[in-house]
């Protein structure tokens, strides 16, 4: 999460040489990743978009980013 860079809340996810941008719900905003990629990441981002939320909340105040498990 850069949270200076832009609105609106994004991450970005890298996989394999190529990285995308995704709204907090999952959605490619803007990149490419191969398609089960995509798949797994939006699976992740719903599983936590509360806490990506908050984590777009502390960005905002240049505070910290709590840490999100990763998919198992």
């Amino acid at each position: 999460m850069y949270y200076a860079e832009h609105l609106p809340p994004h991450f970005h996810a890298m996989y394999e040489g190529s990285e995308a941008v995704f709204d907090l719900n999952g959605n490619v905003v803007r990149g490419t990743m191969a398609p089960r990629a995509i798949r797994l990441v939006k699976e992740w981002a719903t599983m936590h978009t509360g806490e990506l939320e908050e984590n777009w909340e502390r960005a905002s105040q240049n505070m910290p980013l709590n840490w999100i498990e990763p998919l198992r």
